[in-house]
């Protein structure tokens, strides 16, 4: 059976995979638009993903990380720095390939709806908060000096 006749069991059918920008593409236009393409990438492959846990496991809470995405694309000094995720957690680069540049603190949506904020580079729990919007205020608060729009390039670039 394919996974996509789920339906044929009693549940609804997975929802189709996004069609996403080309990451690679924009990346050779420029930062900018390596930038923006990645927030919408982030953006459509968590939806689908949590669209998809409803299907196949509903009532199982997700994450709040679609919300969180959505509010720090918002932001716009947040906006221009390159986004990634790893273990649910949102990570903000100044650098718009890997290894990244680590500057700029991390939010983890926790399943129970708060979200954690850390400093880069040490895990130290910066804060807790109640929401996506009080999450990226305390990233926002605690952003470096000077930091500008994401940069083509590696963290190992940048120090060059």
């Amino acid at each position: 059976m394919d996974s996509n006749d789920l339906g044929a069991v009693g549940r609804r059918p997975l929802p189709p995979k996004p069609d996403l920008p080309d990451v690679a593409a924009a990346h050779r236009r420029g930062p900018a638009d390596a930038v923006e393409a990645r927030w919408r990438q982030l953006a459509l492959v968590w939806q689908w993903r949590r669209e998809r846990q409803e299907v196949l496991r509903p009532g199982v809470g997700y994450p709040g990380v679609v919300h969180l995405i959505e509010v720090a694309r918002a932001e716009r000094t947040l906006r221009r720095l390159y986004p990634y995720t790893s273990h649910f957690a949102l990570h903000l680069s100044s650098c718009t390939r890997y290894p990244y540049a680590l500057r700029v603190p991390s939010v983890l949506p926790r399943h129970d709806g708060r979200f954690q904020v850390f400093v880069p580079r040490g895990g130290t729990l910066l804060g807790e908060t109640d929401t996506a919007e009080a999450a990226v205020a305390l990233v926002v608060a605690h952003l470096p000096a000077g930091l500008g729009p994401a940069v083509a390039g590696t963290a190992d670039d940048l120090c060059r």
